[in-house]
């Protein structure tokens, strides 16, 4: 069983990596059992953030206004995170967010990961719902849903839990078991920034439709600038 490993949670403004952006990092460091640091911290998007995740997250855009961008962020979370393998609920998630984000700013970020939910999907199938908080039910883990180090922590507790159950059960499964740390992959292009002709485009036609944005031109990428033109322009087709 590995027992030194960095838990990770994010907290985003939706489910995509590709157009989502992180608002919220939470990580346990743990080597050898022992908790060995906490760290957390607010990202802003870049963005207005929809209702449904302030209510989700109870974080608001007020709260986002003064805090880094992940370009700022990355490099304090990964001398946090050293080389160790990640731990989540759904790990790949968390990974996959990070690794685009990393890949924008031209950093290596490669990592192994353990995923308490495969393990409690193939123990606990009688449960009607293998969520992180349907867990910590189960198992009574004190919990406060939806907010990064909050998660973290109880998907730390939860890793011990699902350990001590199974864990003799998994070891006979030998290169499958589930609680050695397995490559995480999610192959990504590093995109471009927006180009100046997509620049000029987008700011005419906010312009001729008198149009307010909730996101800054300067900061979108190529693909970001792309789908927002081609909405524009389905939207406002004449």
């Amino acid at each position: 069983m590995t027992d030194t490993y960095v838990c990770i949670d994010l907290e985003t403004t939706g489910l995509e990596p590709k157009k989502d952006k992180i608002i919220e990092i939470g990580a346990i460091r743990v080597d050898n059992g022992e908790i060995t640091g906490e760290w957390e911290c607010l990202v802003n998007p870049e963005r207005e953030l929809e209702e449904k995740i302030v209510e989700l997250t109870g974080i608001r855009d007020e709260q986002l206004a003064g805090a880094k961008k992940i370009s700022e962020v990355l490099p304090e979370l990964l001398l946090f995170l050293g080389e160790r393998p990640l731990l989540g609920h759904s790990v790949h998630f968390d990974f996959a967010f990070l690794k685009r984000a990393a890949v924008a700013d031209k950093l290596v970020f490669e990592r192994q990961g353990i995923d308490t939910l495969k393990i409690a999907r193939k123990y606990l199938k009688e449960l009607e719902s293998r969520s992180l908080s349907a867990l910590c039910a189960y198992y009574e883990i004190p919990h406060k849903a939806h907010r990064a180090l909050d998660d973290a922590r109880a998907t730390t507790v939860l890793y011990g839990k699902l350990a001590a159950d199974f864990y003799e059960k998994e070891a006979a499964e030998g290169e499958k078991n589930l609680f050695v740390p397995r490559q995480l992959n999610h192959p990504i292009k590093r995109d471009t920034p927006i180009t100046i002709p997509q620049k000029e485009q987008l700011y005419k036609l906010l312009d001729k439709h008198k149009l307010v944005v909730d996101y800054e031109i300067e900061s979108l990428t190529r693909s970001e600038a792309t789908r927002k033109i081609h909405q524009l322009l389905a939207e406002y087709r004449q």
